[in-house]
């Protein structure tokens, strides 16, 4: 018995260490978004750049996107440090990007849409480290219900209807709320005894990533159903 309370308790330490390094990542790639966003919206060379062609700021989506499935997909065959930068590059390309919302909403309600997207995404994160409750299957609903999202947003750039816009950004909180609650809980169970530092690293990196996307969707979707517009 004791020895299964000391293990337990290494367990936990170490899910602590590693979800510790997990948050260290994601508000190190928050701050830079925010920076280079605010950088970019006050630099009009910049924002000419980005959004003075359509090309240009579609090439910068696309990179995104890139990134993201090149870092899941080939994380295991790269180094720590390597998949650090991409993460880091990704989070200055969202910052260019994302700036756009300087333009369209008003610097204070872009300030409380991130607080509320903080205490939000804070809370449902603390809900999925200590539950005891399995949440796959939550997890596994919100990914469906993702994808439905996906296809709804598709659909209503050539719909333009008002009514599925706004249910598209309601349902676009409720699923990233339960991801972020799922996903923590994801992430603390890839902490494991033998795991070397290396992979321990990129096991943070990726975990990073994961919920990284989870805050910067729901700060999104909130922003569009309180954030008032210029």
């Amino acid at each position: 018995m004791n020895t299964e309370l000391i293990l337990e308790q290494k367990q936990q330490e170490i899910q602590a260490v590693f979800i510790s390094k997990v948050y260290g990542w994601m508000c190190c790639a928050l701050v830079i978004t925010a920076a280079v966003s605010m950088w970019a919206v006050s630099t009009p060379a910049v924002m000419e750049f980005v959004f003075g062609s359509k090309l240009a700021f579609y090439a910068l989506i696309a990179a995104e996107f890139g990134l993201v499935i090149y870092i899941s997909a080939r994380i295991e065959n790269m180094s720590a440090e390597r998949a650090g930068v991409l993460f880091l590059i990704y989070s200055i390309l969202n910052g260019l990007t994302l700036s756009v919302i300087f333009l369209v909403y008003t610097s204070a309600s872009i300030s409380s849409t991130f607080f509320i997207t903080a205490l939000t995404f804070g809370v449902m994160s603390f809900y999925g480290y200590t539950t005891k409750k399995d949440l796959t299957s939550m997890g596994r609903l919100a990914m469906m219900a993702l994808i439905g999202l996906i296809i709804a947003t598709l659909v209503n750039m050539f719909m333009q209807s008002e009514a599925l816009y706004w249910v598209a950004n309601y349902a676009g909180v409720l699923i990233f709320v339960a991801l972020t609650a799922y996903d923590t809980q994801k992430i603390k169970q890839m902490a494991v005894f033998n795991d070397s530092e290396e992979l321990s690293k990129k096991k943070s990196i990726l975990g990073a990533l994961t919920l990284y996307l989870d805050f910067i969707n729901m700060f999104i979707y909130l922003l569009r159903i309180f954030g008032d517009r210029k």
